[in-house]
């Protein structure tokens, strides 16, 4: 497991090189719970691994549930479909109260608003580096996305009067989040060093 970045060493602390990924996401569903097999890695590079990588989930087992989800979603191999719905109701939550008072009608469109930036904040982060464009940077293919995966038809009239402030509170709210997440990580990560 190498140590250069938070989001990297979030990743590589819940990956097992398995022999089949298949089989090993089949017996965590049938056993909810992974079991050691010794016939596999017993080297020492493996135990290594093990202790930094017990050491990183440690780090993360602090944090507040829906920030850990919120990591979860951005950067673990084993992320479900429970991170993801905590980590959009986080962000939903969270924009809401920067954006201030809003109808319930908008209400009820903003928290797939919210869903849509943190999919092109995840996008944006995947590979650990946050090197990836924004894959719907235009308000329209935003808007188109909405459309094609929520059947969600947001006017391009007053576009930015009506949602481009939500939008950047989203995007405010996922970096916030981000931060508070690899927090922690990025504290291990500097003792492990500072130890060695």
């Amino acid at each position: 497991m190498k140590l250069n970045s938070a989001r990297q060493a979030w990743h590589d602390c819940y990956y097992q090189p398995w022999d089949s990924v298949m089989s090993h996401v089949l017996e965590m569903a049938q056993l909810e719970a992974s079991v050691q097999k010794t016939e596999k890695q017993r080297g020492t590079g493996h135990a290594m691994h093990q202790a930094l990588a017990g050491r990183v989930q440690q780090a993360i087992s602090t944090l507040p549930r829906h920030v850990a989800s919120f990591g979860h979603w951005l950067y673990s191999p084993l992320a479900d479909l429970d991170d993801k719905e905590a980590a959009e109701a986080a962000v939903t939550v969270m924009a809401y109260h920067r954006n201030g008072r809003m109808t319930a009608k908008k209400a009820e469109r903003a928290k797939y608003v919210a869903a849509g930036v943190l999919h092109r904040y995840r996008r944006m982060h995947q590979g650990g580096q946050s090197s990836m464009a924004d894959p719907l940077i235009s308000p329209e293919a935003f808007r188109a996305w909405l459309d094609g995966e929520y059947g969600l038809r947001l006017s391009s009239e007053q576009w930015g009067r009506e949602w481009g402030g939500y939008v950047q509170h989203c995007f405010d709210v996922c970096n916030d989040l981000d931060r508070q997440a690899l927090a922690p990580v990025a504290g291990a990560i500097f003792e492990m060093k500072e130890a060695a």
